[in-house]
């Protein structure tokens, strides 16, 4: 047995034989012409039916996927009808006198290097598309065939290599897809039916490529590097998209634990399958919102796997906690407008910085305390930081421009907590207005009621804000005043507690006397046991780990 650690990029358990897919040769002869323009015309005619291309390719993908992950191939056309692309080829066949083919792969290499100089993750992804898009011209101009296209005039990679909706051409099994590299538009074209998963040695999680192989299901693993061998071909294999691991040749008890974990995986598809675009509504007809809680981009593939209606937690601490330094405005947005473009037009929720207590960052260079749980945390930290604070709230306006987010500031005690937050806001937005930087003017702001000061001024908060959202983890801990990370006091921190539950209901009460909403979004949420309790009480929001989803939604199902 061989293990390779790669990168997860999609979750997900695949057993089968390998098929490796031979790189495709992209050599271009240079070769020098006579006539630019008829050259240049050439090109402009290979670009517009690329284009045409991506436009039936669009269509297929929101026929099968939906609006929302057929956008990237309207962003592949946008850019090829990039004027400035467009110059740059030209202006090689007019400068160098080359052909057209050459041009296209030389203008595709300059624009790659710049977007993969970029700080952006997002943008070094887009290096991958602008060499998908014109390979796709390229194609067009060596006369190659394309089974998107309507008239069957080109011919895509996928295809040649016979993977796409007709299967695998030599004997029509259905394989794990070991590759150098994978374009989106060929990871768009695969059948579902044929293909068990994808292995590649390049690539990235933050990839068109990633998040289509998520939106399709597909476990996929990235980045294995030189650990990937042509010679495993025919071989069997394991992929664990969730852990990032490949077993080639696994031995007997791998085999059996990986297909142990399967059954357990499919059957929690079962369940998906039943409930999936389900209202989460009791019998009775009382809805509840069904969100999940996620600490990092990449867990929003998750999210949608599950079929969650939104993210009710985004834990925006692990951007820092995961650094040895400041995370810049630049690579908060570009996380933050990451997770809110996968999940369109769902809520995204996103917790501004919670530091401090257990989660310490030798960066912030906090003092010692004797009590970080009742100490120098979380909105006390941005409030008498505003610096810091501006920054990360400058991101998530930014990012709002992208999708559906909402801020929630942690660890309320008082309003003027609130109006204090809510001026740096203001701050903010004034900035982004003077820069003309899009953002979204009527972004929601709620609160976490975690504390029983903010229970008890909740009247009085539901005035300054759009939602709450009670964080039961901190609620029980300063309720009963047991330290959450005291093992010995396990037996004395009940979060049946009738204390607590009561501070649940006064929350929800003052929610709705003045017409906003409440949700919860500590691990409570999640505890089947009290179900029948939250809804008794009234609650409108649940937001739970993705993989509570699905039993939660059948328990209030059947309610």
């Amino acid at each position: 047995m061989r293990t390779i650690q790669g990168v997860s990029v999609s979750a997900g358990i695949a057993i089968g034989t390998v098929r490796v897919l031979a790189a495709v040769d992209y050599a271009v002869e240079r070769r020098l012409i006579d006539d630019p323009q008829a050259e240049m015309d050439r090109f402009r005619a290979a670009r517009d039916t690329a284009v045409a291309q991506l436009k039936q390719l669009r269509d297929n993908v929101a026929a099968e996927f939906g609006e929302n992950k057929a956008e990237l191939f309207d962003a592949h056309r946008l850019m090829l009808q990039d004027p400035d692309y467009a110059e740059c080829v030209e202006g090689l066949i007019a400068q160098d006198k080359v052909n057209a083919e050459f041009a296209v792969k030389s203008a595709a290499e300059q624009f790659a290097a710049m977007f993969a100089a970029m700080d952006s993750s997002t943008m070094q992804a887009r290096a991958a598309d602008v060499k998908d898009v014109s390979r796709r011209v390229m194609n067009v101009l060596q006369g190659k065939r394309d089974s998107t296209a309507q008239d069957g005039s080109v011919q895509g990679d996928a295809v040649q290599n016979g993977i796409v909706q007709n299967g695998i051409a030599q004997n029509g099994e259905s394989h794990i897809i070991f590759a150098e590299d994978l374009a989106p538009s060929d990871t768009a074209q695969l059948d579902r039916a044929k293909v068990l998963g994808l292995v590649t040695a390049k690539g990235s999680a933050n990839s068109h490529t990633a998040i289509l192989a998520r939106t399709m299901g597909l476990p996929a693993i990235t980045g294995i590097g030189d650990a990937f061998d042509p010679a495993d071909d025919g071989h069997v294999a394991v992929i664990d998209g969730t852990s990032g691991a490949v077993f080639v040749d696994p031995d007997e008890a791998t085999l059996t634990e990986y297909r142990r974990r399967k059954a357990e995986a499919e059957e929690h598809l079962s369940l998906l399958r039943k409930l999936k675009g389900k209202p989460t509504e009791t019998k009775s007809g009382q809805r509840v919102h069904l969100y999940a809680n996620i600490s990092r981009p990449s867990d929003a593939a998750a999210v949608l796997a599950n079929d969650a209606e939104g993210i009710g937690l985004f834990r925006s601490e692990f951007l820092y906690l995961e650094r040895e330094d400041w995370p810049t405005e630049e690579f908060q947005f570009d996380a933050y407008g990451q997770v809110a473009q996968e999940m369109g037009d769902r809520p995204v929720i996103i917790r501004t910085l919670d530091i401090g207590a257990d989660k310490q960052v030798d960066y912030f260079n906090l003092s010692h305390e004797d009590n970080p749980a009742l100490g120098y945390r979380a909105i006390r930290i941005c409030l008498t930081r505003p610096e810091i604070f501006k920054v990360q709230l400058r991101a998530l306006l930014r990012a709002s421009a992208y999708g559906n987010i909402a801020i929630m500031l942690p660890m309320i005690t008082s309003v003027q907590e609130v109006r204090d937050a809510k001026r740096i806001l203001e701050e903010a937005k004034s900035e982004l207005r003077g820069e003309r930087i899009d953002f979204n003017e009527s972004i929601q702001i709620g609160v976490m009621i975690e504390t029983p000061a903010s229970v008890i001024v909740a009247d009085e908060l539901a005035a300054e804000v759009d939602f709450f959202s009670i964080g039961t983890n901190d609620l029980t801990q300063y309720t009963l005043a047991c330290d959450r990370q005291n093992p010995s006091l396990e037996r004395f921190a009940d979060p049946h507690s009738p204390a607590v539950l009561r501070m649940i209901q006064m929350t929800i009460e003052a929610a709705h006397r003045h017409g906003i909403w409440c949700g919860i979004c500590g691990e409570l949420g999640a505890d089947l046991s009290l179900t029948d309790t939250f809804l008794r009480l009234g609650i409108d929001e649940l937001s739970v780990s993705p993989t509570s989803v699905l039993p939660l939604r059948n328990v209030i199902r059947n309610h």
